[in-house]
């Protein structure tokens, strides 16, 4: 079951774009659990061929997982929202645009309709995409092949339905039954360790089955053979019979890279930018996941042959103080660039934890040294500025300065707290207990005796790193969910507003709106269109810091679990 913000937000999207009926049996699902088709009925009142259909399309969009209950012995069919694929709506429109960049128009159409469907196969994609406006079948088919290949789209299987949690239990229920008598805790974690591999295996062989080779054909041999790797491309062929849906880590990496390459211009200057922009192009390709620790290492030379352009070459000498005598060479920027990313000027923690590339000097000189990206620091330190731009909002810098204290010494007591921030025991009381209540900081109690005595207990504060992101996390499922309320009560409340929007969706006046709207019409649709305009700003932010909690905190924990 999921909580109260982040129910409120997924019954707001599933009704934004499935209706009325279908988020009542999504409010159902996420607040009493898993249930059943008559459990559905009787909690919903409606009538059961409706809830079938709503079932119907909730799971054709991934919404719902569904598998056989195996423990009551009835057969019944289990069923359970999917939170993380109904979030992840949000970003929908974000995934077209990249596919557009990317792949163009084509390619952002493909896209768009498998998102519209949940899941398709190859013919419905290409029978739905009629050729318009000069574009031929083939260009679809092409833009198709590369969004399978590239693993932006991945086919629909069978146990992709089925919740990740009841595989990984199934799994480790059967490697405990070969365990003969009580198992110990060595074998516990032998199992779970088991599971965890078949299920890694097995979404590996999930992502072979989109592509096929093609049918041998007699044809003429050619002069020249073509390289292995070119040859397999080509005789790989998208499989007709497979579903294919949205990858959406693939297309979130792209957002993680651009919010990188941001977070460098804003930290350094446009050189630095470029020269991590042009790093993570090159190890785009191996990059499979938000939950990538590190990228491949790649060589330097490969660097700067990357940025051999003149643009990029103007761009990072200007970026750069030049020495008096004669201006440097590019790959020299290059190198002092990585320099400053690396942090090799401050081999000190400090100076690892804002660092954004690994350098290493194998491979000799001549730019044969090798470079990596550090995701997981730079995870955690953006995660780091959300939760500091929190306090700061809240309790001013004096909040940050207990924050970033807790957070680099550890547990403290109040009158520590109060000698090291340089601030009175009287402020740093009051401020302590608001922090606490926003949970950003918490208590630790250390007891002196063994019936522990509260007169004899030491109390220490510290940083609850994962309460206070689940805390962050809820507040901004509760903005998105207002900021949804608001564009819908101001469009259902105001009946002139109404009345206008109506007006414009017809075909006669679509074609010339200023034209054909009174002049009233015109001021009300124009203070319409700002106020929106306004609320998709503060929307895109919010979503932003919402990525960064969210998604940049699975690189983060799995770091650490490593």
């Amino acid at each position: 079951m999921a909580d109260l913000h982040t129910t409120n937000l997924c019954v707001e999207i599933i009704s934004t774009h499935f209706g009325s009926l279908t988020a009542k049996v999504a409010q159902i699902l996420l607040n009493r659990g898993r249930l059943t088709v008559p459990q559905l009925v009787r909690f919903t009142s409606l009538k059961p061929r409706i809830v079938r259909n709503i079932l119907l399309i909730l799971i054709q969009q991934n919404i719902v997982w569904h598998a056989k209950s195996e423990t009551d012995g009835s057969g019944d069919e289990i069923l359970e929202l999917n939170a993380d694929e109904c979030l992840m709506r949000l970003r929908f429109g974000t995934f077209v645009y990249q596919a557009e960049e990317l792949f163009g128009v084509a390619g952002g159409e493909i896209v768009q309709l498998i998102l519209d469907h949940g899941k398709l196969t190859p013919p419905q994609i290409l029978q739905r995409l009629n050729p318009n406006e000069g574009k031929s079948p083939i260009v679809y088919s092409q833009a198709l092949h590369k969004l399978v290949t590239l693993r932006y789209l991945k086919p629909s299987t069978v146990s992709s339905h089925i919740s990740p949690r009841d595989k990984r239990m199934q799994y480790e229920a059967e490697e405990k039954a070969k365990i003969s008598g009580f198992p110990t805790s060595k074998q516990l974690r032998e199992a779970k360790e088991i599971a965890d591999g078949r299920l890694k295996v097995e979404a590996e062989e999930a992502e072979k089955i989109g592509l096929k080779r093609k049918a041998k054909t007699q044809l003429p041999l050619t002069k020249k053979r073509k390289t292995t790797s070119a040859a397999e491309e080509e005789d790989m062929v998208v499989d007709e019979s497979v579903h294919f849906r949205v990858n959406f880590d693939k297309f979130n990496i792209h957002s993680r890279n651009a919010l990188i390459e941001k977070t460098v211009q804003e930290r350094y200057n446009a050189g630095a930018a470029l020269v991590m922009r042009a790093i993570l192009n090159i190890t785009e390709g191996s990059q499979t996941s938000v939950t990538d620790v590190r990228s491949e290492p790649i060589s330097i030379s490969n660097i700067v042959l990357h940025l051999s352009s003149e643009e990029d070459e103007e761009t990072l000498i200007s970026g750069l103080i030049q020495p008096s005598s004669r201006l440097m060479s590019s790959g020299t920027c290059i190198k002092e660039y990585l320099g400053l990313l690396s942090n090799a000027d401050n081999p000190t923690p400090a100076g690892r934890a804002g660092a954004f590339l690994e350098l290493s000097s194998k491979g000799g000189g001549g730019g044969g040294g090798k470079v990596l990206v550090l995701f997981d620091i730079i995870a955690r330190r953006l995660r780091r500025q959300v939760l500091e731009s929190v306090a700061r909002e809240r309790h001013g810098a004096e909040g940050v300065r207990v924050l970033r204290l807790l957070m680099d010494t550890g547990k403290l007591d109040e009158k520590q707290i109060s000698k090291m921030a340089m601030m009175p025991q009287k402020d740093v009381r009051p401020l302590l207990a608001g922090l606490s209540a926003s949970s950003l900081v918490s208590t630790v109690e250390v007891p002196r005796s063994a019936d522990r005595n509260p007169t004899r207990t030491i109390y220490l504060w510290q940083v609850d790193v994962p309460k206070a992101f689940s805390h962050i996390l809820n507040v901004l499922y509760k903005t998105l969910y207002n900021i949804s309320a608001r564009r819908r009560a101001q469009v259902d409340n105001d009946l002139h507003l109404v009345g206008v929007l109506e007006k414009c969706e017809r075909s006669d006046v679509s074609e010339d709106v200023e034209g054909l709207l009174t002049p009233h019409e015109n001021e009300r649709l124009k203070v319409w269109k700002e106020e929106e305009e306004k609320l998709g700003i503060l929307e895109r932010r919010v979503e932003e810091s919402l990525f960064i909690v969210r998604e940049l905190g699975r690189a983060a924990s799995s770091a650490e679990d490593d």
